[in-house]
């Protein structure tokens, strides 16, 4: 068999298998068939163990196919947007048991194969997990979408707040409504590729900007901790904290007409610790306040937030949850030591270097163990 180059995700535990190859060649591996009228067809030999099956697109559309227990829908093996035409990879360890294909080309009712019965090895165990559909995820998103509404209502009353302040010229008064203001918004992770263009008026950086902090783009929390931080005429700035005011009560009132994606929760519960590590544990993020650690600890709160509204779901799927909410407050703990007896909170460059490592190693003990979510959570079309 041909070199193949692929990645592999595995869900610790329980979870699924998924492989991504850009090449195969079938060698003597089983070449499974699918398309829009028949799924699985090829795999006459069902035998325990590892092994690989070469997974065939014979139809004119794109299709994803599972390998699954037929009679309760568990997941052991995907392969995700096999084109028409070409053949992936499915590595997958077998156990005894009950096997087929199952196969979702676009625009077409899932097809599930023929049922294989593997014999002669060792119970089932490894990578494995019960779909989640988006009929599953209707309750879990209603109550997200109930606690961003609740959190951009709350926000827009605190930039409300902190607009007074600027144009008070109360410099002290209005950084810290500035950080109150702005930990409420990174609450709210989970929501912001509904968002849309918003997110960028309210929480963009200079990065890209062609001017940089003086562009005209550069608009937002951001913006106002730049002027702030570095000491520029409080007048000039009350037209930045006016427009930042006025993009969150803009969000805040269509917000009630915007979709978050089925897919965003489960994504979001890795992606929002693992931008915490790419940008606040590595100061990327300070425009002059010294607060990405604050910061840190509000993105944890929105990540505990995620996983409370998807906690139904996980709880039978995911037998590392409880690690996970062990490195939970690991890592709330950790991040408080940056936290002064004033209140105020120590720069990412300021950090000891044990105290740093002690961070760093809890986010990203905890950013390794939520990975799986991703894949748990994907609603899949199961009939």
């Amino acid at each position: 068999m041909g070199v193949v180059l692929a990645l592999v995700v595995i869900v610790a535990g329980a979870g699924v298998v998924i492989w991504r190859s850009t090449s195969a060649e079938a060698g003597g591996d089983p070449v499974i068939s699918v398309s829009r009228s028949a799924c699985g067809q090829g795999w006459t030999d069902p035998r325990p163990g590892p092994q690989s099956f070469q997974v065939h697109n014979t139809g004119s559309v794109t299709a994803e196919v599972e390998l699954i227990d037929p009679g309760t829908g568990t997941v052991f093996g995907e392969v995700d947007g096999l084109g028409a035409g070409t053949t992936r990879s499915m590595r997958v360890t077998l156990g005894n048991g009950a096997y087929a294909f199952r196969c979702v080309p676009e625009e077409t009712d899932p097809i599930v194969g023929p049922t294989a019965t593997v014999g002669g090895g060792q119970e089932r165990s490894g990578p494995a997990v019960v779909p989640v559909t988006r009929n599953d995820l209707l309750a879990a998103l209603r109550t997200y979408k109930d606690y961003a509404g609740t959190g951009l209502s709350t926000l827009s009353g605190q930039t409300g707040a902190l607009s007074a302040a600027v144009r008070s010229g109360d410099r002290g008064a209005s950084e810290a409504a500035w950080l109150t203001a702005h930990l409420a918004y990174e609450r709210l992770g989970a929501a912001y590729d509904a968002f849309g263009d918003s997110n960028g008026a309210i929480n963009g950086t200079a990065d890209g900007l062609p001017a940089g902090v003086t562009d005209e783009g550069f608009t937002g929390f951001h913006r106002l901790e730049q002027g702030l931080w570095h000491g520029q005429d409080m007048a000039a700035l009350a037209a930045v904290a006016d427009r930042l005011d006025a993009d969150v009560r803009k969000l805040r009132d269509s917000f009630a007409d915007l979709q978050i994606d089925p897919n965003d929760l489960g994504l979001r519960a890795h992606e929002i610790m693992e931008n915490t590590l790419q940008f606040e544990l590595t100061g990327r993020t300070d425009y002059g306040s010294g607060t990405n650690l604050a910061t840190a600890l509000a993105n944890l709160d929105g990540t505990r937030e995620v996983l409370t509204v998807l906690r139904p779901l996980l709880v039978p799927r995911f037998p590392d949850l409880s690690e996970v909410d062990n490195w939970i407050g690991r890592t709330d703990a950790a991040l408080r030591t940056a936290q002064r007896p004033d209140g105020t909170w120590t720069p990412v460059a300021q950090l000891a270097r044990a105290q740093r490592e002690r961070i760093n190693g809890a986010v990203g003990e905890l950013t390794e163990l939520l990975a799986p979510v991703a894949a748990i959570t994907e609603p899949r079309r199961v009939s």
